[in-house]
């Protein structure tokens, strides 16, 4: 559906696993969608102060006089997920935290464990029973659990080590953790205590090994989709652990991958998956078909600098961890004609 959009090669060896600071690629070229066509609206931003707290206290009133800039939420957001209750919560490995957010009641928590509990490098989270949340912290190789009701932290095992783990999701069919190890190029199976049910995969480029996986996200049918990032593209798992399908190869076209990262699905059954080289979301449909993009480079509205984590609530409300912008973006689904 578009002209190929060519990335130097010098430019996609310098990015690493999960993006460089200074070299960006250009996304695939705009295309036209066709009438009554799916497309998305850019809603609002997260990114300042003043974006959820709407009348800020005299604190930061005199903090913003004083230093003559607004007041950042975030460094470098990475995933993030929306509980029942409206509160947003954002892993922040610029800023060793998980920030909590409710636009609603206008409120902003920066969360961070007690000694000697720390977050080294939170990269995804995922909800659980209870109003569990567990963290990877890529850095250390644990999971860790915050209790979205006391914010308090603890270790899912202390005696659990992952090799960089990186994505993380709950799948509830079988109340268990599937964790993306990263460093070993396959899924961690766990139970809630955290024990090791299974290994899924090992380093290759067939069906069901990955190279370099990333995100993880499990749909209401218990489908299970992994970004195999170095092999550039998804891999789709029955809840069982058995390989089901994949789609998706390295390009420099609308369709293709060049840093995948990111994944979710919404309501209709589209996959959205953002390609943080691109600084792009692409959007897919069940069979994996290339339907339509949006991003570009950029600071503005609707434009990403290395973007990571998505999440989908259950209105399509799609929001966007736009790392190195230090923001999230919010958009919204417009649905259209049928594109299954």
């Amino acid at each position: 559906m578009g002209q190929k959009t060519r990335i130097h090669l010098w430019v996609f060896l310098l990015v690493g696993l999960f993006g460089g600071e200074t070299y960006l690629a250009p996304p695939p070229e705009d295309t036209s969608l066709e009438p009554h066509a799916p497309s998305i609206r850019w809603k609002s931003q997260i990114a300042l102060r003043s974006d959820v707290i709407k009348t800020p206290s005299l604190i930061s009133r005199l903090k913003n006089l004083f230093t003559g800039t607004p007041q950042q939420i975030f460094i470098r957001p990475s995933a993030l997920i929306k509980d029942d209750r409206g509160n947003l919560w954002i892993t922040d490995p610029g800023d060793h935290c998980i920030v909590k957010i409710n636009q609603q009641a206008g409120e902003i928590t920066h969360l961070r464990p007690p000694k000697p509990l720390q977050l080294s490098s939170p990269i995804a989270l995922t909800r659980g029973l209870q109003q569990q949340i567990y963290i990877t912290d890529s850095a250390t190789g644990q999971i860790v659990v915050l209790d979205s009701r006391s914010q308090t932290f603890r270790l899912l095992n202390d005696t659990l080590r992952l090799a960089r783990p990186t994505g993380i999701a709950y799948l509830r069919k079988n109340n268990q953790l599937w964790v993306v190890e990263t460093g070993k190029h396959r899924i961690a199976v766990l139970n809630p205590h955290g024990r090791i049910i299974r290994y899924i995969g090992q380093r290759g480029d067939a069906p069901g090994e990955f190279n370099f996986p990333t995100f993880i996200h499990i749909d209401e049918n218990g489908i299970v989709y992994v970004v195999d990032s170095m092999n550039f593209r998804i891999q789709l798992f029955h809840s069982s652990g058995e390989w089901m399908s994949m789609f998706g190869s390295i390009g420099d076209a609308t369709g293709y991958f060049a840093r995948p990262k990111g994944i979710a699905t919404d309501s209709y059954g589209h996959i959205y998956v953002v390609d943080a080289l691109f600084n792009a979301i692409q959007l897919f449909n069940r069979k994996g078909d290339f339907l339509f993009y949006f991003g570009e480079p950029g600071r503005d509205a609707g434009q990403f600098w290395l973007p990571l984590g998505l999440f989908i609530d259950a209105d399509n409300s799609i929001y966007v961890a736009d790392s190195y912008n230090g923001r999230i973006q919010i958009f919204e689904f417009v649905q259209g004609g049928n594109h299954e």
